[in-house]
């Protein structure tokens, strides 16, 4: 019970998750759009910005330092104090605050002399050696160097924070010297910057997933009509329609699928029609025939009763018309019950009954008895349809000893609260092509024997009557490849199926619905 509860919550559960992955799908397509583009636009300004900062401060500093090195630097003596050095730097850095000048001269043979403007804040260690070795490189002055030194920079990082380093030197003999400035300042407006266009590329983000939202709901909402429209034209729904508005492929989509609808709602009743005016010709002819049948039946009877006294030469044509009659008679039996199927008025007439006992009676009644074994324990009740089952197990067995020859097995178990009768032959068993099809009506295993002495209605009445029990019947060949095996499977106590039924009846008794009055006038007429 708990299994059967549970089965409907998952299928929902699977139907959202499918309803929200195309949705879904959609919001990740679009967000990714989204996080490409921004994140490309967000990349692209940051580095343009960042170059800009950058440059801007280091062309200022640097072109500030290159008009201190000729305006203070160039004037000290070729051969400067320590003292005068650092006052110098100190001159030029003040002039300029932002960054620290260190001054490095010789005061004699291979004796340089350092002078800076903040000895605690700017030391030679904190210039890279590689700067230093440019900066004091002496290049060769022709057509494409005019001035034997150059003014050279290096971004660099000290203590893990961001300085611009600067050097050159003065031509003709005069000092060398370097500046230091920090780039904290622009490191934090970058890191400010870099926030601002974080934080516009996650609104972008989640803008773009509204927008999806909103646009999937708009793509989505025709596609789950469309969907449920399907599902209502799979359940036998067929006079559903789809509201259509616009000139999209959906709603080009929805035209095709209501002209597809009314196509098939008209063939649909087509067919029905035909159907129902088959099944009511084939009740009709079955009804009228059964009064000249009975009459022929009697004529039957006593030409069958008088046939030992008739003429040698006529004997056999009688035996013949009487034959013909009784298979005329199960023929016209048969049609009645298949309509009665088919009409959906064929009711159960339960009773409790003995399983072997019904078999043995079935069988006697037959005259089987010598062709038939029976495997089956005394006292297996269910309660059952005996007259159905009697025809059940008439067609099963005579169909076995017809096509499969004797001895016929019949064994009967149970398995839970469901009763098994098998019937097995011994005969070739059943064609492969033929299996799927030995329950269709007046079907024949071979087109070149159209006639055969059975109605071609049996098997396909043993089914209908599994059926209305609530049970079923398989046929396949044996194992072991000797003769073919049908295989009854019933409730033991079909009572609910009856008083389901009973409710059917009672529910449709309180509405009578459009197709009662048709019938009613039909007849009438």
């Amino acid at each position: 019970m708990t299994s059967g509860a549970t089965r409907p919550v998952k299928r929902a559960l699977l139907a959202g998750l499918r309803w929200t992955s195309l949705r879904l799908r959609l919001v990740v397509v679009f967000a990714l759009v989204a996080l490409t583009a921004a994140v490309s636009a967000s990349g692209i300004a940051y580095w343009l910005n960042r170059e800009a900062v950058l440059t801007r401060t280091q062309d200022s500093a640097l072109g500030d330092f290159r008009q201190e090195m000729q305006s203070k630097a160039a004037a000290l003596p070729l051969r400067p104090t320590q003292e005068e050095l650092r006052t110098t730097a100190a001159q030029m850095a003040n002039s300029s605050p932002g960054y620290s000048v260190l001054l490095v001269a010789e005061r004699d043979a291979n004796k340089p002399v350092v002078g800076t403007s903040n000895l605690d804040a700017f030391t030679l260690d904190d210039v890279p050696d590689r700067l230093q070795a440019q900066v004091t490189k002496k290049r060769r002055v022709n057509e494409n160097n005019k001035y034997e030194y150059h003014l050279f920079w290096q971004r660099t990082k000290i203590d893990g924070k961001p300085f611009l380093v600067g050097g050159t030197r003065i031509i003709g003999g005069g000092p060398t010297g370097y500046m230091l400035k920090s780039l904290e300042q622009e490191r934090e407006d970058l890191s400010s910057l870099g926030w601002s266009l974080a934080i516009a590329t996650a609104l972008a983000l989640v803008g773009s997933a509204l927008l999806a939202q909103a646009a999937a709901t708009t793509v989505l909402r025709p596609v789950q009509r469309l969907g449920e429209a399907a599902r209502q034209l799979g359940e036998g729904k067929l006079d559903t329609r789809l509201e259509v508005s616009g000139t999209d492929e959906l709603a080009e989509l929805s035209r095709t699928f209501n002209r597809t609808a009314e196509s098939l709602e008209k063939r649909v009743a087509d067919m029905s029609a035909r159907d129902e005016a088959s099944r009511r010709f084939v009740a009709d002819m079955s009804h009228e025939l059964r009064t000249p049948l009975t009459a022929i039946t009697a004529v039957t009877e006593v030409l069958e009763e008088e046939q030992d006294s008739l003429d040698p030469m006529i004997a056999p044509a009688v035996q013949l018309v009487v034959s013909e009659t009784r298979r005329l008679n199960t023929l016209v039996e048969n049609l009645m019950e298949v309509t009665r199927f088919d009409a959906g008025t064929a009711r159960l007439v339960l009773d409790d009954v003995d399983i072997a006992d019904q078999i043995t009676a079935c069988i006697d009644a037959r005259a089987w008895l010598d062709a038939v074994e029976l495997d089956a324990e005394r006292g297996i009740m269910a309660r059952l349809d005996p007259r159905r089952l009697d025809v059940i197990l008439a067609n099963l067995i005579g169909n076995a000893l017809k096509h499969g020859g004797s001895p016929v097995r019949v064994s009967v178990r149970l398995v839970g609260d469901e009763l098994v009768v098998a019937v097995r032959d011994h005969g070739p068993g059943i064609p492969a092509d033929v299996l799927p099809h030995v329950f269709d009506r007046f079907y024949k295993a071979s087109a070149s024997r159209p006639r055969s002495e059975g109605s071609g209605l049996g098997l396909s009445i043993a089914m209908e009557n599994a059926h209305i029990h609530g049970g079923d019947i398989t046929a396949d060949n044996s194992p072991d490849g000797d003769g073919a095996v049908f295989v009854l499977r019933l409730p033991r106590d079909a009572t609910p199926l009856t008083e389901r039924e009973a409710d059917e009846r009672a529910a449709q008794a309180a509405r009578p619905g459009r197709e009662n009055q048709e019938r009613k006038a039909g007849d009438a007429t």
